[in-house]
């Protein structure tokens, strides 16, 4: 173990990351320790915020358990926001999504820090269970824009590279 007590912010959420990518770290308290490890002190509050910073969301892995992951990791893993819609149902001013098990947390994320590229301007906030993603629109019949643009993201984003039709 090298002591690392002078990192920068940067260079801290910077191995933060690094921890992330090579998986495993399960909670706040866990990447305490893991830093630790790495002569790195941090507080879980100094923990927390990093985590924030960097976008990171926990999901269920394949076998259930909860991890951190960052969103261009996700994507990477083939694990991106489109993939994970399932379903789209609208509401009056709602869109309610369906994930896979784990995926509604990294796609209520997704949503509200991008709104996915900018295609759901309308929405205001988000709300996600396990599985399951409740979107709200700005204006009181806006549910049916925001399935639309959800179903239009996932179908775009889907769509097999390199096919001609």
């Amino acid at each position: 173990m090298s002591v690392k007590t002078n990192l920068t912010s940067n260079q801290r959420k910077a191995l933060i990351a690094k921890m992330i990518k090579q998986g495993g770290v399960e909670s706040q308290s866990h990447l305490v320790k893991l830093l630790a490890r790495e002569g790195v002190k941090v507080t879980q509050a100094t923990a927390s915020r990093d985590l924030e910073d960097l976008g990171a969301t926990r999901v269920r892995d394949a076998n259930g358990e909860f991890q951190y992951v960052i969103p261009e990791e996700a994507n990477s893993k083939n694990s991106s926001a489109a993939n994970l819609i399932m379903s789209v149902t609208a509401s009056g001013n709602l869109a309610v999504v369906r994930t896979p098990p784990g995926g509604a947390q990294l796609l209520a994320s997704a949503i509200d820090r991008n709104s996915l590229n900018g295609l759901l301007k309308s929405a205001i906030g988000t709300i996600a269970g396990d599985d399951t993603v409740l979107v709200v629109a700005k204006t009181a019949n806006g549910g049916a824009e925001l399935a639309k643009s959800i179903t239009t993201y996932a179908t775009r984003t889907n769509k097999p590279k390199g096919k001609r039709n």
